[in-house]
């Protein structure tokens, strides 16, 4: 390991991750901080194959306070990061409707808005810095967890690895999925697709219809329209511009799936909107759109598997939709939380410290999951006769609850609470004699 960074003393737990995306690498570099030794599998064979993709991802407050006890990490985010501290929200038609500030969530933290692949750099080799054990080109076949000797582990390539817990983060179909609900589940359609684009700002900036985009260093805007609603941002001091937009999923595909996009065949969708948002989906260049299915699964009734040594984290225990702007965050949590109550159980009590980070997490991640749905529908069946009255009513649904929160805090003033109950839960369920 490397030795410049601040950690606890060896905890003697050994942990595997599954996963090196946002959820499995915040989960490793939080388990390196608590002392905990970690392996983590990947199965891509270059991790370019993730960080090159191009779209946005948004990480709030509660997400962020993570990277500022990553030293290095959340200022070479911030450099990266679009710099705007409001959202101006228009008609599809293009009138304005309003501008919703974001100034006073400074107080809470920072908001981190930028490139998804670019921000995943930044916290792999961060990682790599930390001498973490990352494992490239290792698709992970099975979990496995037994009583006696107490492991848990993986097959990887036929071959048995153990720990004392292990972590999958794998996504939407993660395997591990399966050991913790005792059957395949595969995710189900939203209804919903979403085309995602990302490019040099060049092509926007001598179009007089759209340079406004990228004339004044970073914006933020967004069109709303009978159901579909349209991002755009300029990022870099304007020097990027992205966009995204919903759709119906009219595909046909049951399974999850992701496609190149053309501009012709969005600007379908699109018809009856604003210049606005037809330029800059015509100034898109070949190769920088994508066309991508949103899946959902049901609320699981448990992110841990029945012996207590596997864990579920981020969309492998609860996908979140794009308008709930809180899945990455949440993501970051579960990591934060999960390294943190087995800090606090030591290695003699892996399984009611799994216990306890289900339950800080529960409750917390199904509200917030539910935001997704709601904004979406106070968007795309806005009721304009109300909302030209009252603006106010397509701002982006922003929480105090959900955005002033620190999860490591909260897991260290909880913890011990909470175990109470899960023992009290115990006692409850035991058979009577």
């Amino acid at each position: 390991m490397a030795n410049n960074f601040p950690r606890l003393p060896p905890s003697g737990i050994k942990v595997i991750v599954v996963g090196a995306g946002f959820a499995g690498l915040a989960a490793a570099i939080e388990c390196d901080r608590k002392g905990h030794s970690v392996t983590l599998f990947e199965k891509v064979d270059n991790i370019d194959e993730i960080t090159r993709i191009g779209d946005i991802i948004s990480f709030d407050p509660n997400g962020s306070v993570a990277f500022e006890r990553w030293p290095g990490v959340i200022d070479q985010m911030e450099a990266i990061a679009r710099q705007t501290k409001h959202i101006d929200l228009y008609h599809h038609q293009g009138k304005f409707v309003t501008r919703q500030d974001f100034s006073h969530e400074k107080a809470w933290g920072r908001r981190i808005n930028g490139h998804r692949g670019q921000l995943h750099n930044i916290i792999y080799r961060h990682a790599v810095d930390r001498g973490i054990d990352i494992r490239l080109g290792k698709r992970v076949e099975n979990y496995f967890e037994q009583d006696s000797p107490p492991q848990s582990g993986v097959v990887v390539n036929g071959e048995r690895i153990a720990a004392d817990v292990v972590i999958a983060a794998e996504g939407v179909r993660s395997r591990g999925r399966k050991i913790v609900l005792g059957f395949d589940e595969n995710p189900k359609s939203s209804g919903y697709a979403v085309y995602r684009a990302w490019f040099p700002a060049d092509r926007v900036r001598n179009n007089p219809v759209i340079k406004h985009l990228v004339e004044n260093g970073d914006t933020h805007q967004g069109f709303i329209g009978p159901d579909i609603h349209f991002l755009a941002s300029s990022i870099k001091n304007g020097s990027e511009v992205n966009w995204v937009f919903t759709h119906i999923d009219d595909g046909n595909i049951e399974e999850s799936w992701q496609f190149p996009g053309k501009p012709e065949e969005a600007l379908k969708y699109l018809e009856g909107w604003c210049d606005v948002v037809h330029e800059l989906v015509k100034a898109t260049p070949d190769g920088r759109l994508i066309d991508h299915k949103l899946v959902y699964r049901d609320p699981l009734p448990t992110f841990i598997s029945p012996n207590r040594r596997i864990a579920l984290i981020g969309d492998s225990a609860h996908p979140f939709l794009p308008t709930s702007i809180q899945g990455a965050s949440q993501s970051i949590e579960d990591g934060v939380v999960l390294a943190t109550c087995l800090e606090l159980s030591g290695r003699q009590d892996i399984p009611r410290a799994l216990t306890a980070y289900e339950k800080l997490r529960y409750a917390r991640v199904h509200r917030a999951q539910a935001n997704g749905p709601k904004m979406r529908e106070r968007w795309h069946k806005a009721n304009w006769n109300e909302v030209w009255k009252k603006p106010e009513m397509i701002h982006l649904i922003r929480e105090t609850w959900l955005l002033n929160f620190d999860a490591e805090k909260d897991a260290y003033d909880r913890f011990w609470a909470v175990l109470k109950e899960v023992d009290r839960d115990e006692k409850q369920i035991k058979p009577r004699l």
